[in-house]
């Protein structure tokens, strides 16, 4: 192990980022996969809240080594509010991911960093430039590759519904910005945590069913993927620049392809591929242009 961490460390850092960037793009398309075959057995608001308890579970050796106090929020208030937008965005997406494939899925969240930016615009008054609505069309455009063949039959409904979970995210991120300001990175990912598990309780239990041993040990394995899957992040955020890094991206669509292929028979299609494509392209080429304007 220390072996391999001197001869990474020797890496350039651009070329470390981008292999965390990889590393974390796998771990959550894994992560998507688990969740999509235990919501085809569990009720989507029950596997939404077991998903996050499990979470926390994992982060709680951290909790208890160092003591809760140094956990707390300076905004608890600020924290529930972000809860909640997530919450509302999770419940959409653990209803949609039964009912397409992972292609789609990783198509449709390419769509949150233009969500992102639009939101900046409307609510943090950052200004609109050119190349940002020039991104925001063309990741339109690709959102109509991917939905519109399927518009007349039930698949291209989900995948409304799962393209409507995107703003909420990017709401979710824009809280999770301005939270930043005051609070630890490690902060927010546990109170994400605990907050997403408060509010989905109730739900959860309108229409609860018996969880297997095997599924506990699936809810677990999410939770540890989660974790581990933005851990990998922010380490490729540390030793590069975002924009850096976003071109691996297109690989998620890849792994979601090939999951989808392995574990559930799902062929993806060509226009959910283009689509996916395109719509990366455009988050990818804004990331640049952005990277460049603030240098």
């Amino acid at each position: 192990m220390d072996l391999t961490r001197h001869r990474a460390g020797r890496l350039d850092p651009t070329v470390q980022g981008l292999l965390w960037s990889v590393a974390a793009g796998l771990c959550f398309v894994l992560l998507n996969t688990m969740t999509r075959y235990l919501t085809t057995q569990i009720p989507p608001l029950q596997s939404q809240f077991l998903r996050y308890l499990c979470g926390v579970i994992v982060l709680l050796p951290l909790v208890l080594r160092s003591g809760m106090a140094a956990w707390m929020p300076q905004n608890i208030r600020g924290q529930f509010v972000r809860g909640l937008v997530h919450t509302a965005g999770l419940g959409i997406w653990f209803t949609a991911i039964p009912h397409i494939s992972l292609s789609d899925t990783t198509a449709m969240g390419f769509t949150t960093p233009i969500f992102i930016m639009l939101g900046a615009w409307l609510f943090l008054r950052e200004p609109m430039h050119w190349e940002r609505w020039l991104a925001a069309g063309i990741g339109f455009a690709g959102v109509l590759i991917v939905v519109g063949p399927n518009l007349s039959g039930q698949g291209g409904w989900w995948n409304l519904v799962m393209l409507s979970s995107a703003p909420m995210f990017a709401a979710s991120f824009l809280i999770s910005k301005a939270l930043t300001r005051y609070e630890s990175a490690g902060v927010i990912v546990l109170w994400q945590s605990i907050t997403v598990t408060i509010l989905s309780l109730p739900l959860a239990l309108l229409n609860w069913q018996p969880v297997t041993a095997v599924q506990w040990a699936g809810y677990m394995l999410c939770g540890v993927l989660g974790s581990g899957a933005h851990y990998l992040l922010m380490r490729s955020y540390v030793v590069a620049d975002i924009s850096a890094t976003q071109s691996v991206k297109f690989l998620d669509l890849l792994w979601a392809a090939l999951m989808g292929w392995l574990v559930f028979a799902d062929v993806p299609t060509s226009h959910s591929l283009i689509g996916g494509v395109i719509i990366a392209g455009a988050t990818l080429w804004i990331a640049r242009r952005e990277a460049r304007r603030g240098t």
